[in-house]
């Protein structure tokens, strides 16, 4: 059986060490009195309701999955999700970060999303359910009218009702232009949706008494394509005026998808008869609207894909310390037992290391990226707050793509150390490999984050944002550049920065030559960007343990933290120059293939 260990001692690293965050919250007065025995008192909490209430039903659930009852159209969850979601409601934890006014302990979001990835270490398909209310939440925050909001965010926060994002069609699914639902406005104000999506994750379940859905439809008269996409908030039950539950809406759950992995979240198709909707923004602008919960679903599932990577690199080291395998090829290392255990094989270290460094490579990356949200949202300056926000959306992609390859990297080569158990149910291990394989798909499939990240987010403002993080690296390289000591992690990232302006400004030039130049390039450089976010996050941790050794400080997390440094630069930053060697092969060879795909 898997076991979890929340690793509160990387957050606080993170947060207080390399990133102080509280140092940053002084300048913002909604965080100005957020310290740091908070932040550690409210991280340690949320680590045993991880560990001990949603860890243990992680792999009953997944054997029992979700049933369907499709005359009345409700789901049942496994046995302990409901009890364990009214645990999380009583213990304030989806308020955590929300607006104190509508009920919010409004707290920051670093702290939310440490929280988050904790749960998902734990239990992925029973986060989903919180996590997707978040995203509504959000959505309706930035876009709803008073009158929305003073109806749903209430409950939102406090976690009676969870709600769900329905983007998705049969016949469509990244390309929203496609959608088919429709919206006819009703002299009341409201509107009647009919139509069908699909894989609406949390979509139907026995948590609460309401659910709230944001549903994308056309209106009659809307243009085609994208610009023709509006917003609306379609209950499961219609709210009365006086804020209690009335008739049962004309939307439900038509079936459960069949899936491979995250089998305990109802992953529902949704059918919707003459529901009735209101309107969220303005009409034909529901994307713009849409994708504030997009972009924070987005950075939800990079958490998730980082939680899973954790929790399998526990599991494999652990095995790898217990499992007696062979000899060491340098010597017998236990003598006093039949053979050594299989973490003293190079091999072994390799998956064990790279499961490791991705791990602390993709926390620090979604610390950094939830204090910026903090930034953008909160801080007085209006610079900062611009700056924050060019940068999160520069990164978002990133966290989405970079974070849940590697999470499939990881969780893989951590199934691996297993050997034949691995692939065993009782180990735990291959839930976490399917359990994941989703991430790379949903919200945007990775090929889709990259061409975002390449063609809007770089070549779509002349590589601006690029250049603020160019900045960051440049700003590090002034303060370490002649410390001896840093120079095997500076050196990697100053030179990867340099030939990142001529990489992406060759791929910029064969693109306006011919566009599928991009699409050819993309997956290879948002990769080679990742690796260059990492690079200057691992060189940011190799600063703070360096110091913390040089002041005399003898804690072995330190010497640990410049190991794995050292290992991801050595063995997996590599990866850049055959990376861009590829990218820079164009895209005549995939597209000079007819023959070859015929």
């Amino acid at each position: 059986m898997p076991s979890y260990n929340p690793p509160l001692r990387d957050m606080q690293f993170l947060m207080h060490e390399v990133f102080k965050v509280t140092d940053a919250y002084q300048a913002m007065p909604q965080h100005a009195e957020v310290d740091a025995d908070t932040i550690n008192a409210v991280l340690e909490e949320a680590g045993k309701f991880a560990a001990n209430v949603t860890f243990p039903l992680n792999i009953s659930g997944d054997e029992e999955g979700c049933l369907l009852d499709k005359t009345t159209h409700e789901v049942t969850t496994p046995k302990g999700y409901k009890e364990a979601y009214a645990q999380f409601v009583e213990g304030g934890w989806p308020a955590l970060s929300c607006d104190t006014k509508y009920g919010g302990q409004g707290l920051p979001f670093v702290v939310n999303s440490a929280l988050y990835e904790m749960l998902n270490s734990a239990n992925q398909a029973w986060t989903m359910y919180p996590g997707l209310s978040h995203g509504a939440y959000e959505a309706l925050h930035a876009h709803g009218s008073p009158e929305l909001q003073a109806k749903y965010l209430p409950k939102l926060t406090s976690g009676e009702w969870t709600g769900t994002m329905c983007l998705t069609e049969p016949h469509c699914g990244t390309d929203l232009g496609l959608l088919r639902s429709k919206a006819e406005p009703q002299a009341d104000g409201s509107y009647k949706i009919t139509g069908n999506k699909i894989f609406i994750s949390a979509g139907e379940h026995d948590f609460t008494s309401n659910i709230v859905h944001l549903v994308l439809a056309r209106l009659p008269d809307a243009p085609a394509g994208s610009k023709g996409i509006s917003l609306f908030v379609v209950p499961k039950y219609l709210v009365n005026a006086d804020g209690s539950l009335g008739a049962r809406n004309g939307i439900y759950c038509g079936g459960l998808e069949h899936k491979m992995g995250i089998k305990s979240n109802a992953t529902a198709q949704i059918v919707m008869e003459d529901a009735v909707g209101e309107l969220v923004g303005q009409p034909n602008k529901g994307l713009q609207a849409m994708f504030v919960m997009m972009n924070a679903a987005r950075l939800g599932v990079g958490n998730q894909s980082l939680g899973l990577t954790e929790v399998a690199f526990q599991n494999a080291l652990a095995y790898a310390k217990d499992r007696l395998q062979m000899r060491s090829l340098s010597g017998t290392k236990a003598k006093d037992k039949p053979a050594d255990p299989i973490i003293v094989h190079p091999d072994v270290r390799r998956m064990l290391l790279t499961a490791k460094a991705y791990a602390e490579g993709g926390r620090a990356l979604s610390t950094f990226c939830a204090l910026l949200i903090d930034q953008e949202l909160n801080h007085p300056d209006e610079k900062v707050r611009s700056d924050s926000a060019d940068l999160v959306a520069l990164l978002t992609p990133i966290v989405k793509a970079f974070l849940t390859d590697n999470g499939w990297i990881a969780t893989t080569q951590s199934q691996q150390v297993f050997g034949g158990h691995g692939f065993i149910k009782e180990w735990g291990m291959e839930q976490y490999v399917r359990d994941n394989r989703i991430n790379m798909i949903y919200e945007g499939t990775n090929g889709v984050q990259a061409l975002d990240l390449l063609g809007r987010k770089v070549l779509g403002n002349q590589g601006a944002s690029l250049k603020k993080f160019g900045k960051l690296i440049a700003k590090l390289v002034e303060e370490e550049g002649v410390n001896e000591k840093m120079s095997e992690f500076i050196t990697p990232v100053a030179m990867l920065g340099e030939q990142m302006t001529k990489f992406t400004t060759e791929i910029g030039f064969k693109g306006m030559q011919n566009p599928d130049e991009v699409g050819a390039a993309s997956v290879d450089y948002l990769r080679v960007a990742g690796h260059l976010v990492f690079g200057y996050l691992f060189a940011r941790m190799a600063q703070v343990s360096l110091r913390a050794i040089a002041d005399g400080n003898t804690d072995p997390f330190y010497v640990a933290k410049l190991q794995v440094a050292r290992f991801y630069f050595a063995k997996l930053f590599p990866e850049t120059a055959s990376l861009m060697r590829t990218a820079r092969a164009g895209g005549k060879t995939l597209m000079d293939s007819d023959a070859a795909l015929a």
